[in-house]
């Protein structure tokens, strides 16, 4: 399976983005979900993580701001990201669990400017 990610840009604090993770194969059969983020320097670190028919797990700085989904019919993993804060500055990267083998997709940027 190979993840396109993409839906990153340039935006202001205060904004919307949603990004996108399509998946070359069905996700029918996925077993985890989930997005993290790499700045500049640091570690990737989780933004979400979703165990499917389990629990979702946000990390607490997007907590109540971020929402992750998907649509069977498109293959798609989604991240809607809202009221966007600089310090979310970073690539993003999706990730997704399928027959207990784990894919990654090759990032996407998102830039927030104060």
């Amino acid at each position: 399976v190979q993840l396109q990610a993409s839906g990153g840009g340039l935006v202001q604090t205060g904004d919307s983005l949603k990004l996108s993770c399509v998946a070359s194969g069905s996700l029918s059969t996925i077993q985890v979900m989930g997005w993290y983020r790499q700045a500049p320097g640091k570690q990737r670190d989780m933004v979400v993580r979703a165990i499917l028919g389990g629990t979702t797990n946000y990390a607490d700085s997007v907590k109540g701001r971020f929402t992750i989904s998907r649509d069977n019919t498109k293959n798609t993993v989604y991240l809607q990201m809202n009221s966007l804060k600089p310090e979310d500055t970073g690539t993003y990267y999706c990730n997704i669990i399928i027959n207990f083998f784990n894919y990654w997709g090759q990032g996407t940027q998102v830039t927030v400017s104060s």
